[in-house]
């Protein structure tokens, strides 16, 4: 496997005057680890997204600073803006040697499944990356994790952790019947058939014209209350009364 490195340098401005580095193409990041002291720093832009385009979060990276000697480190974690999608802060976490750590890899789905191909089902898939365990000097085994779609033969045919094939000293952290992929029966679409009225029959239920309406007494067709009548007639009554 490749070794990667990125230069950085420490940094003093902290909460919103950030921004400026972001301005001038540069990443606030912070680098961390047990029996570490914290430390601000910053890495230009360009190159650390050539650098996480090649390596993702799970290769090692020689992180140095200020020309200082190189420590090993991980991608531990990265913000993004959320209008932009840039990579706005990054958290580097230096590893100790001879001691276990655990980290995500991705998943490589390689492969046709026969059902797909054949029977149409769908590919239905639940990860994208797998947690790790493993000692610094064994993560440089690893890149990839293959997931063989060509097991899928059947409807509901499925592949679960217990199926993945890691080298020797990596641990797969997940439960080995979580299942990563499958496929599954398409769904039939039910198509209704129109409904044909006989020429001079009543049409469905609350579509029959005006003249076949029930309408409630004192009610219009819209369910509105018939009061025009109503208080012509009681005019009509008062008119006779006063004559």
């Amino acid at each position: 496997m490749a070794t990667y490195a990125i230069k950085a340098q420490t940094r003093e401005q902290l909460g919103r005057k950030t921004q400026k580095l972001r301005d001038q193409d540069m990443i606030p990041a912070v680098l961390y680890g047990e029996k570490v002291d914290n430390q601000n720093i910053t890495v230009k832009k360009q190159e650390f997204v050539k650098l996480f385009n090649q390596t993702g979060s799970s290769s090692l990276i020689d992180l140095e600073i200020n020309d200082g000697k190189p420590v090993k480190t991980l991608i531990h974690d990265y913000q993004k803006d959320p209008t932009s999608d840039e990579i706005i802060h990054i958290d580097f976490y230096q590893i100790q040697e001879g001691k276990k750590i655990t980290t995500e890899v991705e998943l490589e789905f390689i492969g046709e499944s026969p059902a797909v191909k054949s029977l149409g089902a769908i590919l239905v898939k639940s990860y994208d990356k797998m947690e790790i365990e493993c000692l610094p000097a064994d993560l440089e085994k690893i890149d990839k994790i293959q997931v063989d779609l060509s097991k899928l033969i059947e409807f509901n045919d499925s592949i679960h952790v217990r199926h993945l094939k890691v080298p020797e000293g990596i641990r797969l952290t997940e439960d080995s019947n979580i299942q990563i992929a499958m496929v599954s029966e398409p769904r039939e679409e039910i198509e209704e058939e129109p409904v044909v009225v006989a020429e001079g029959e009543e049409g469905a239920e609350g579509e029959e014209g005006a003249e076949g309406a029930t309408v409630p007494e004192g009610e219009s067709p819209e369910g509105e209350t018939k009061k025009e009548g109503t208080e012509a007639n009681q005019g009509k009554s008062d008119a006779k009364e006063n004559k």
